[in-house]
């Protein structure tokens, strides 16, 4: 699958969340920050989520959408909707993912620098669900275990303004790095893609 390259139109794809409600890209009033996850309850990413639903109010500000894609379906996704002020777009059939060139490997977990995040992740949600307050993943999720993130930013015309295929489970842009990137593409000459992240 090619990577999509900086300042190039995004897909053209309709996306609708779990909800069932249509979600705009490109988003006319802002940025997209379109996150490509792996599947519902996968610990690292329900970790990472978690960090932009405490700072949805900073990227809202930052007029940047969120929007969460996962290879799962719809009703394996559903149950974790809930605490994430952000659209969840189930995509089981992978399309989305293939239309952006995002990929898989065995190197999603076997790589060293994933596995102290795997450790915090797994504990956090094993509390979580002990508390009953998340449930635990599929034994074997659609889509299987070794998904790589990916991040893209996309512009209000639909323009990549910056583009992020992870090496690994965790590897995956943070909030600070999501809201430098809105700051820089504000600030970047129009017409001009801003940083690639």
């Amino acid at each position: 699958m090619p990577r999509l390259q900086i300042g190039i139109t995004a897909p053209d794809l309709t996306l609708t969340d779990v909800t069932g409600a249509s979600v705009p890209l490109p988003y006319p009033d802002g940025l997209v920050h379109l996150q490509f996850r792996r599947f519902a309850g996968c610990p690292v990413c329900n970790l990472h989520l978690r960090r932009f639903a405490v700072r949805h109010g900073e990227l809202r500000a930052a007029r940047v959408l969120e929007v969460a894609v996962f290879h799962s379906p719809a009703s394996e996704l559903a149950p974790y909707v809930d605490g994430l002020p952000f659209p969840l777009v189930a995509d089981p059939g992978q399309a989305i993912y293939r239309a952006y060139g995002v990929e898989r490997g065995a190197r999603a977990l076997l790589d060293p620098r994933v596995w102290p995040t795997i450790v915090r992740a797994a504990a956090r949600s094993l509390v979580a669900v002990l508390r009953g307050r998340e449930r635990l993943p599929a034994a074997r999720p659609l889509g299987g275990r070794y998904g790589l993130p990916a991040d893209f930013l996309v512009s209000a015309d639909g323009r990549v303004l910056a583009a992020h295929y992870g090496a690994h489970a965790a590897d995956h842009w943070s909030v600070e790095q999501v809201l430098a990137l809105a700051a820089g593409h504000r600030t970047a000459p129009v017409g001009e893609p801003a940083i690639d992240g």
